[in-house]
């Protein structure tokens, strides 16, 4: 039996609870910044990070080594060089937007005009202008792990205020697209 462990609210486990839902699988919504979900995210995973996911005895850690062993469990094919790219372009930008967050949440004025805030923002305009480039030439009109992928991404810097994703017109369009999909509606941290 497959258990994916994470939080509702992280894109990285959102991205695979809606991969997973034509799947049988078990979700444990974990509260991971404190308490007794806390030490039990140290005692399974020592980056202390989720997602992470065990079939059969076998725990992975990261949602990019998840996506690939779930596709070689389900028969998927695998993803091609330029896929790989686009996820390591959506992955940059959370990875960005998710320590913001951190810093946000513990009482750090994020918008100073500091170094590592510039730095971060930079690569998420930068990715973000990128992935409408990418949007606008059809690189996501196949719904697959990368379009799910951006999604994910992008309704969470929706979600969380963190980036004003407005000024990309070909990204908005697919996320107003794709959230009528009954596995968005399914996972939408909103409706917590």
């Amino acid at each position: 039996m497959i258990t994916l462990y994470g939080s509702t609210t992280s894109p990285y486990v959102r991205r695979l609870r809606m991969f997973l839902s034509d799947h049988g699988h078990t979700f444990v919504n974990m509260q991971i910044f404190d308490g007794p979900d806390r030490a039990e995210l140290a005692r399974r995973n020592p980056t202390m990070k989720i997602p992470m996911l065990e079939d059969d005895g076998q725990m992975l850690f990261d949602s990019r080594v998840i996506y690939r062993y779930l596709a070689q469990k389900f028969a998927q094919p695998a993803l091609s060089w330029d896929q790989e790219n686009l996820l390591t372009l959506i992955d940059a930008a959370n990875d960005s937007l998710v320590q913001l967050m951190i810093l946000k949440r513990s009482e750090v004025d994020i918008d100073e005009p500091r170094l590592y805030f510039r730095i971060q923002r930079e690569r998420v305009a930068n990715v973000l202008a990128e992935l409408n480039k990418q949007a606008e030439q059809g690189a996501f009109r196949q719904w697959g792990y990368p379009a799910i992928s951006l999604y994910c991404m992008l309704d969470w810097t929706r979600f969380r205020a963190l980036f004003d994703i407005s000024p990309y017109p070909a990204l908005m369009a697919f996320l107003e697209r794709e959230s009528q999909r009954p596995e968005a509606h399914a996972t939408d941290p909103r409706q917590v």
